[in-house]
């Protein structure tokens, strides 16, 4: 599929070369699509959450991609420069377990960022628009209540139900191809999430206070997204 996906780049780069219309600057654009966000786990470990769970060694582990969607839509205030608003969600269960150790019933987790700022945008005679922007929000994370089966006797059966909003920013950029005048498709855009949830607390929320400690206030995380833009 990576092979797949770079010999499209390539030949749309090389078909562009053909097109030597400007490319317009709409006033405003909206973007969707798929995203995925790799998440730094703050010192959230397997062997960690067997000791604090008092599971057996190699029960737990943790995952740290979570599949999801992004949108924005930017007003231009210039052709170069415009005003961002960009609305993500990701969803999956950060905690796992080992096939063979017969736990089910983990909690499932979501998260959801509300960001503003700034967007610049260098528009060449290509159908090539790169862009850069620096967001600023926040981001509310989330465990579901559940009923946790197939632990010894005496380890936590049960998670409360615990969210945690804090301060989000989003540095990066991408890369749109215009497809028509009302079209574009992103090529793919990358961000640097920082997210300052303290993981203590969230995991203390869910298991019970004090079970954890020396987790993380903040974590740095990757975004890669990739749709479709409309132009207006």
């Amino acid at each position: 599929m990576m092979r797949v996906a770079v010999v499209t780049i390539a030949l749309i780069v090389l078909t562009s070369s053909i097109a030597f219309s400007q490319d317009p600057a709409p006033k405003v654009q909206v973007f969707g699509g798929y995203s995925l966000l790799h998440t730094n786990s703050g010192g959230v470990t397997g062997p960690l959450l067997d000791s604090a769970l008092a599971a057996p060694t190699g029960t737990f582990g943790v995952s740290s991609n979570f599949n999801g969607w992004n949108a924005e839509a930017q007003y231009n205030l210039k052709p170069w420069f415009g005003i961002v608003a960009d609305f993500s969600g990701s969803y999956g269960s950060p905690i796992t377990a080992s096939s063979g150790s017969g736990v089910s019933g983990l909690p499932n987790g979501n998260s959801y960022s509300i960001l503003f700022g700034p967007a610049l945008s260098y528009r060449t005679k290509l159908r090539m628009t790169p862009f850069v922007h620096a967001l600023f929000g926040f981001d509310r994370a989330h465990l579901d209540q559940s009923t946790i089966t197939g632990l010894p006797v005496g380890s936590p059966d049960f998670s409360n139900a615990v969210s945690d909003t804090g301060f989000a920013m989003a540095l990066g950029g991408g890369l749109d191809y215009r497809l028509s005048h009302h079209i574009a498709l992103r090529l793919g855009q990358v961000d640097y999430l920082y997210t300052g949830h303290h993981l203590n607390s969230l995991y203390g929320g869910a298991f019970g206070p004090g079970m954890f400690s020396g987790l993380a206030t903040h974590e740095n995380n990757l975004r890669f997204s990739t749709g479709i833009v409309f132009k207006f």
